[in-house]
């Protein structure tokens, strides 16, 4: 008999202040579709919403994704889910590097998201793309790892920070 995994739900929302009207509104209108989605989930409990409104390109300037990568080191997450790629990081530096904290945790954390045209999900793990995505981001910091660890060295001390700081 197999045993079932249990994912513990982190979901992740950026939004940028440019088309911003109200935060708390866009806030609890984020949190109600994750509270929808994951409310019945059989196989897992939406944990928190983390979002960030912010025009920050940079991880280590995003409050909500540094708690939300806490959580995920932590063990309290172990699935990241957004409705984009984009909502995770900005261009391709910050997704490698991203990429490659979630993947070397302790635990597995899995990563889904809905987009149509570049569609994530590590539990399906259709063509291996979590090893794709792995070796995607490991060649990526091949191609400069002092920059890789200028970037890690950040975003550990905004971690260290808010856990200093509960």
């Amino acid at each position: 008999m197999s045993e079932e995994k249990e994912y513990r739900i982190g979901g992740y929302v950026k939004r940028a202040k440019l088309n911003l009207r109200n935060g708390e509104d866009v806030k609890a209108f984020h949190r109600g579709i994750y509270e929808r989605r994951f409310g019945d989930f059989e196989d897992g409990t939406l944990v928190d919403v983390y979002i960030d409104i912010t025009g920050n390109k940079e991880t280590f300037k995003r409050p909500e994704m540094i708690r939300l990568m806490r959580d995920c080191a932590d063990g309290r997450i172990n699935l990241v889910f957004s409705e984009t790629k984009g909502y995770l990081a900005a261009n391709t530096r910050e997704l490698c590097y991203w990429l490659h904290f979630i993947f070397h945790t302790e635990q597995r954390i899995d990563i889904v998201t809905d987009d149509i045209q570049f569609n994530i999900n590590t539990i399906l793990n259709e063509d291996n793309q979590r090893e794709a995505l792995m070796k995607m981001a490991d060649d990526y910091i091949y191609l400069n790892p002092a920059d890789h660890q200028k970037w890690l060295g950040k975003v550990v001390s905004a971690i260290t920070d808010l856990r200093e700081d509960k």
